[in-house]
Parts: structure tokens; sequence; C-alpha cells
């Protein structure tokens, strides 16, 4: 019987021509599969199905793993306001982390040899895929045709022209990828430090001109309403706010930073719903958490968003991370307005019961009721000491 590879099959050319060579020349039966984290549509999913069997695909599947993407993931990074470099919302490399759980669980499913994927040698996603397949799986052979052959584009067509599959591999001006939390978007531009993405670069265009309030609901971190109505599927709450606030062409940026093989890299991305729910979000903590909940949040969440970029999502730590990011939200529950117009937003105000704003010690600037005006002047005495004391020594050592 020959054996089987699992395939993380995307129906482009590096994943066409692994389906094609897996099958023809190393023999294997060929189960393809992608895992949908919230970037495809029934009708591409469809379109990619069709290609797989075209390839001679014994079985093709659409691993649908959203909703898992947002409750292991998406969530955890909302309450840690994960932004890396203070800029970009982690999009695609936490959701590779889950498109390679899903595939080497289907494999292990189907009792799969092998599995293998596409990607090149030069980028983040091979140690993503690899890194994830050996730990939940060591005893399944990762095979990797495009790395490990150093193929061309030009090599790869003339190979699946030679074996009858014809496709339109023209080249995109512009790769995109889609997901849930962010589209990142890579060409010619990005791979060079001065350059920016043109307009028409971006897949959501500017559609409104008119600005308009944007209101969110937050229990417990988490998102419960928008613009007033209840969203128990956090993830429709998501894809709500996307579709408002994308209209306005939010949420553009371009990503720098030192990637897992050690070279610096640079994606434009587009991410108005991450952008504009995590602004929302801190905000919000800014009024309900106390002043060391936000510091250690903010060393927290910038330390899981880069484990969570850097492959190690199955670092046990990890665990440990989420139950402190999950016990800072249980006052995180209030409504943030927010303004939106094209190509920006602005954060207007915050109304909650937890509002920290509103304790009966004092209004900032204008009214003490909590100490007098001695107690003051005794607080601010004291609390110059230590200052005092280095500032006396210096002098009598002449500095």
């Amino acid at each position: 019987m020959k054996k089987k590879v699992v395939l993380a099959f995307s129906g482009g050319l590096d994943t066409s021509f692994c389906a094609k060579y897996l099958s023809a020349d190393m023999g294997y039966d060929v189960y393809t599969a992608i895992a949908n984290t919230g970037g495809f549509t029934p009708e591409e999913l469809k379109i990619i199905e069709e290609k797989a069997r075209k390839l001679g695909a014994i079985k093709h599947v659409s691993l649908d793993v959203t909703h898992e993407y947002y409750e292991k993931s998406i969530k955890y990074m909302i309450f840690g306001n994960v932004l890396r470099n203070g800029t970009y919302p982690v999009s695609v490399s936490s959701e590779r982390i889950f498109q390679a759980i899903a595939i080497i669980d289907y494999a292990k499913e189907i009792g799969a040899d092998a599995v293998a994927h596409g990607s090149t040698g030069a980028g983040n996603d091979q140690v993503r895929f690899d890194l994830t397949f050996d730990v939940l799986a060591p005893e399944i052979e990762i095979i990797t045709p495009t790395r490990d052959m150093l193929l061309t584009r030009e090599y790869e067509i003339g190979y699946l022209k030679e074996h009858g599959y014809e496709a339109d591999f023209t080249k995109m001006i512009y790769s995109i990828n889609k997901g849930l939390w962010g589209t990142s978007i890579g060409g010619k531009e990005t791979l060079k430090p001065e350059q920016a993405l043109p307009e028409e670069a971006y897949p959501s265009q500017l559609k409104k001109h008119d600005s308009e309030i944007l209101t969110i609901d937050f229990e417990q971190g988490e998102i419960a309403a928008v613009n007033g109505e209840k969203y128990a599927d956090k993830v429709d709450a998501v894809r709500k706010i996307e579709e408002i606030a994308s209209a306005y062409a939010i949420g553009r940026d371009m990503h720098i930073g030192d990637t897992i093989v050690g070279i610096k890299g640079r994606v434009g991305f587009e991410a108005a719903a991450p952008l504009v729910i995590i602004n929302a979000h801190r905000m919000l903590e800014k009024h309900t958490l106390s002043k060391w909940q936000q510091y250690w949040k903010d060393q927290i969440g910038n330390w899981y968003g880069m484990f969570l970029h850097e492959a190690q999502y199955l670092e046990p730590v990890m665990r440990d991370m989420e139950a402190f990011l999950s016990s800072s939200q249980q006052n995180v529950t209030g409504r943030v307005s927010v303004k939106l117009q094209p190509y920006h937003f602005a954060l207007i105000g915050v109304e909650s019961d937890f509002d920290l704003m509103k304790a009966d010690f004092g209004e900032y600037g204008e009214v003490n009721k909590a100490w007098t005006p001695d107690d003051a002047k005794g607080f601010t005495k004291i609390y110059a000491v230590p200052t005092k004391i280095f500032h006396s020594v210096q002098k009598k050592n002449g500095k």
C-alpha cells in the first residue's frame, strides 16, 4: 500500500506543485487540507477543493478552526492589548500556529505517514509549521519540497504543465493573506524601506466619507455588544466591527520587526477591527484597572505577543500567562465610544460601573476628599527624602 501524506494546501503555486510532486515523484497518496482561520469564503474554499481534486488528491478537507483561534488566541491578544512593536496585531503569525495544529491533528486522525507544507526557507512560516508538527507528532515525517529543492516559480509551473495541470499562476502584484484578525500585504514596496504601499494595494478601499460613532460593550474584557446589539458569538462581533470600520479604510500600517530566522522583515497590513478593538479595550482598562495591573499587563502582553510570533504557543508558560491575563479582566466591563472617519479613528470616552475615576476620593486637579492640606505637605516631604539624601551626599563630595 502507498504511504499517506497530508499536505497543507492553499491552492497557490507552491502547494499545487507539492500536491503533484508528492504523488507523481514520491509515490504518496496525497490528502490535502486547508485550515480556515476566518479568511476564506465558502466560494473560495470550493475553488481550492476543485484545484486539489484536479491535482489528484485522494481526499480534500476544509478544517474550520476560526472559533478555536478566537478562544485560544485572539481573546488573549485582546486581554493583553497585543501589538507587536506597538503596531502589528500579530495577525498571520498567530493564525499559522492554529492552522498547523489542525493539519497535524487531521494527519493523526487518518493515520498519515507524513505531513507536508509548501513554505520556503526564507521566512517564519517554515519554523511555525515544522515546530508545531514536531512537537505534536514527532513520529510523523515532515516533507518540504519547495524549501528543500530550492525551486523557482518557472520550474514549478513547467513541472505542473508537464504533468497535465494547467492553471493561471500569474504572480499577483501584491501577496494578500487574509484572516479574522487582519490582512497582511506584501509587494515590491515592502522590500524597500523608503517606500510605502500605494492606495490600490489595500483590499479594503475607502467607502464612507462621513464620520460615525461606534460603541463597543465589553464584559470582563470580551466584546459583548456592537452599537448596542448583543453578540453571543464573539467571532461575529469581530466581523461586525471589521465590516463597519474597514469601510473607512482604517487600520493600515507597516510592520517592521525581527523574524524568527534572524533577519529584519517588513510587511504591510490592514486590521481595522483589531486596532479599534485593542485601543478601545486599552482605554477601558485605563479606567478600571489599578496602576500595577496595567504595568504588568503591558509586560506580559508584549511578551505573549512575541512568543506567539515566534511559534512558541505550545510552550506551557503561555497557559500561565493566559491565566494572568484572564484574571486581570474581572472588572474590565463597560462601553467605549469610538469616532470613525476616513483613515482614522478617535477614542471618545468610557462608561463603566467599575470606573476608578468615579470613586469618592476627589477629582484630579480640582478637589481632594481623602486627605487634608497638611497630609499633602507631610506626604510630599517624606516622598522627597531619598532624593534629598542623594543630592546632600553629592554636595558634600563637591559634585
